[in-house]
């Protein structure tokens, strides 16, 4: 009898645990509203003053607009080469003007170059950088766990030239937004190429609200790039694209639903 009470007595505990195990998660991932990955070009052809220009860009804007009631979560990827890639900056909230100039500090510290050495001078892929950042959403692109979850998914990808390296941009947009990223803006800089905004127009933006933000050349940048930020994040969700950016947004997001419900 008195093993017969042991034995009922652990079963019944390895029940209650199992059961434990099963509805409570390890940790509480966070809701946001947006999680947006920047992907900055620091390929050969952005000389030491105009990275410099660019990644300060950057840090001005998260040090200077008013993030008062947002709730997103971004990285930060600097690429070149087709196998040039680095999340400098990993998934951070950003909910304030505090939690914006953390990561803009972090930024600094990763990529200034009075703080570390400059990660790549390469060539210029920025298909092969779209398709290193997709997995990083997390559950929403069939990736790790990242720690959020969030209802929009955005890559901002910067650059002063097209593709002459690494996988088909086109191709990685496309791919993005299958995987259930929901839109890819860009802002291309025109310094070397006074015709890189139609390559971007045609090959790297896509999905629902995506749209262009030129820099005419790297001084333009930080209006460029806060002007884009207030944008996709200060002012919600961000106007309708042109209509080639909307090509296939249909069948995208149709698919993307079924992506994320599988995830969920």
């Amino acid at each position: 009898m008195k093993n017969s009470s042991i034995l009922s007595t652990f079963l019944a505990t390895s029940c209650s645990l199992s059961v434990l195990s099963i509805v409570a998660p390890t940790y509480a991932q966070i809701n946001v509203d947006t999680e947006i990955s920047f992907l900055v070009d620091i390929s050969g052809s952005v000389d030491s003053s105009e990275y410099d220009l660019q990644v300060n860009g950057y840090i001005n804007a998260l040090n200077n607009l008013d993030f008062t009631g947002t709730n997103f979560a971004a990285n930060f990827i600097v690429w070149s080469g087709a196998s040039q890639q680095e999340e400098s900056v990993g998934w951070t909230h950003i909910f304030d003007n505090a939690s914006a100039q953390n990561f803009a500090t972090s930024i600094s510290n990763a990529l200034l170059p009075e703080n570390t050495e400059r990660p790549f001078n390469g060539n210029t892929a920025p298909g092969s950088a779209i398709n290193f950042a997709i997995p990083l959403f997390g559950l929403e692109t069939g990736g790790a766990d990242n720690g959020f979850i969030s209802n929009r998914q955005i890559i901002d990808v910067s650059g002063d030239g097209s593709e002459n390296e690494g996988n088909n941009t086109a191709a990685a947009r496309d791919a993005a937004l299958l995987a259930g990223v929901d839109a890819i803006n860009g802002l291309p800089i025109l310094t070397d190429d006074p015709n890189l905004d139609i390559w971007y127009q045609n090959n790297v933006i896509g999905g629902t609200g995506s749209f262009l933000q030129i820099a005419n050349d790297f001084d333009d940048f930080e209006s460029a790039i806060t002007q884009k930020i207030t944008r996709e994040i200060i002012r919600g969700v961000p106007e309708p694209s042109s209509v080639l950016g909307l090509i296939g947004v249909g069948v995208f997001a149709a698919k993307s639903l079924v992506k994320r419900s599988k995830s969920q």
